[in-house]
């Protein structure tokens, strides 16, 4: 299964494709039934298809905008030559009508559309502040992604999914202040593409210090997983996790044997390192250590390294 698909539900709802100009609408859920999917086909009639904002108007005129709860923003044009810009502040600005949104979702975009790493996105901020009953915010593209630390009282999910997430995004993030924060997923990806977090860059999140809701932590899809895992054996964030997911990575042995050997881990439910580089040894002393305490490890997709030169490389799971 690939690791970068269409969203199929959103906030517990399941996903509703908001009819494209010229389709026939037909009869439409409640505003509440469904997560709205909005998305533009930028190569539909020659590229002469329905700009998103003639889109959005649309659906605040068709859709009482009072009721919807959940929005999924797909393509918003030619994602890979126009950002995520207009389709931010055209949600931002309508806070006065959307009173009911508890989440949202911006870049629903798979490969046949574009690849991740070409999805230019913007500052996210904006839904932040103007949302601040927002419960869950999500993002797919790492190019020119940002987002500002903030205070925010009720978000309680966080995820971003990156060839390459941009490390200010990975400081902002660990600077601001979210008391609710129970679900955190962050892609960091490889520096090819803008992935130049490094694990000091983390060390805010791993004390879980302004993350005191915080029970699942993903630190996904990364080049420097065995660092991150050598980090986790001590942080203090980890004893307060229901569940800590370290795939698609470049997880091996080093990394392996740090979790091993550091603070105890047979309090999680599950532990998803699937997509990795660990040997069959270090595989089965993970499982031997904490599937007897009911801990649920996911060590599927052993990869092999692949030979580049005269060296041998590992690979994330989603770069470009």
């Amino acid at each position: 299964m690939p690791a970068v698909e269409h969203l199929d539900e959103l906030h517990g709802l399941p996903v509703f494709a908001f009819p494209a100009a010229g389709d026939e609408v037909g009869e439409l859920p409640e505003p509440g039934a469904v997560a709205w999917r909005l998305s533009v086909d930028p190569y539909e009639d020659g590229g002469a298809a329905e700009p998103y904002g003639k889109l959005w108007q649309r659906f605040l005129a068709t859709v009482d905008p009072a009721g919807v709860r959940a929005l999924v923003v797909g393509e918003w044009g030619e994602v890979s030559e126009e950002d995520s810009g207009e389709a931010v502040r055209l949600l931002a600005e309508a806070n006065g009508l959307l009173t009911g949104l508890l989440a949202v979702f911006v870049g629903d975009i798979v490969d046949d559309e574009a690849a991740i790493s070409w999805i230019a996105q913007s500052d996210l901020t904006p839904l932040l502040t103007a949302y601040p009953g927002l419960r869950e915010l999500g993002a797919r593209g790492g190019t020119d992604l940002a987002l500002g630390p903030v205070r925010h009282e009720f978000l309680r999910t966080l995820a971003v999914e990156a060839g390459g997430l941009p490390a200010d995004v990975v400081r902002a993030i660990g600077a601001s202040d979210l008391p609710a924060l129970e679900y955190l997923e962050l892609w960091l990806g490889v520096d090819e593409f803008g992935g130049d977090a490094t694990v000091a860059d983390l060390d805010p999140l791993l004390t879980g210090e302004r993350l005191p809701a915080l029970r699942h932590l993903g630190l996904r899809n990364s080049a420097i997983q065995d660092g991150i895992a050598a980090a986790l054996a001590t942080a203090p964030v980890v004893a307060r996790l229901a569940s800590l997911d370290l795939s698609l990575g470049t997880l091996g042995d080093e990394g392996a044997e740090a979790l091993l050997a550091g603070q105890p881990l047979t309090h999680l439910s599950w532990l998803d390192l699937h997509h990795h580089f660990i040997g069959e040894d270090a595989s089965r002393r993970i499982r031997e250590a904490l599937e007897p305490s009911g801990v649920e490890v996911d060590l599927d997709e052993r990869m092999r390294e692949c030979v580049e030169g005269d060296e041998l490389h590992r690979y994330t799971a989603v770069d470009e």
